[in-house]
């Protein structure tokens, strides 16, 4: 898959600059093509800027970037898309703008669906393999501040279970956030957890650690 871009400068090698930029790679990993070379004019008129086609082979971070950049375009959302790598080679896509808050839904669902379509379309079969990267889609902070919740949760759980000795049932709750209740509950002495239900209805039960009997956490999640 390619991308390419067509760039204006007072100069060829200027509007190439201008290209590599927009697209985000090195020289290395671009190929050119001059459509027009810039003119001159005389006393200051009809001078025309150089016109240049840039490309290059799209790796994961720009085949996500494009993709959320026209989900939100095409839903006409005020939103601006912007992108980091992390660790050298995950990419971090995130959302802002007031409108972007329409991509959140109900505890992140929607914005968990944006990030599964993200890495879906970023990974397609590639001969590229070193292209590979993990896409985390996040609007406004949102999982860092959901992150904080779920643990704030869990710990007013485990102290009223601690408290009336009795087994309290949570919300569903997907994978990654059942996993934020299991570890924080871990670190908290005489409480513990395991999980109940199957797919989208699972649930988190909170009690008393004498009562786990045969349901131990570290196999029930």
């Amino acid at each position: 898959m390619k991308r390419e871009v067509i760039v204006f400068g007072r100069t060829v090698e200027e509007a190439i600059q201008n290209g590599l930029k927009e697209l985000g790679v090195t020289a290395e990993k671009a190929e050119y093509e001059v459509l027009e070379n810039a003119k001159k004019g005389f006393l200051g008129f009809g001078e025309t800027p150089a016109k240049v086609k840039v490309s290059c082979n799209a790796n994961a971070e720009m085949k996500a970037v494009e993709f959320v950049t026209k989900l939100v375009a095409n839903m006409g959302l005020d939103a601006e898309v912007k992108s980091e790598k992390i660790n050298g080679k995950d990419t971090r896509i995130t959302i802002e703008g007031e409108a972007a808050g329409l991509l959140i839904g109900h505890h992140g669902e929607t914005l968990d669906a944006l990030q599964y379509l993200a890495n879906l379309t970023a990974n397609k079969a590639d001969d590229d393999k070193e292209s590979y990267s993990k896409i985390t889609v996040d609007i406004e902070n949102y999982r860092a501040k959901r992150e904080e919740t779920l643990r704030t949760l869990a710990r007013r759980m485990a102290a009223r279970v601690s408290k009336n000795g009795r087994s309290m049932t949570l919300e569903p709750m997907n994978p990654y956030e059942r996993r934020i209740i299991h570890s924080e509950i871990q670190n908290i002495e005489g409480v513990s957890t395991y999980s109940i239900g199957s797919d989208d209805n699972r649930k988190i039960v909170v009690c008393p650690e004498d009562k786990m009997g045969r349901h131990r956490s570290s196999s029930a999640r």
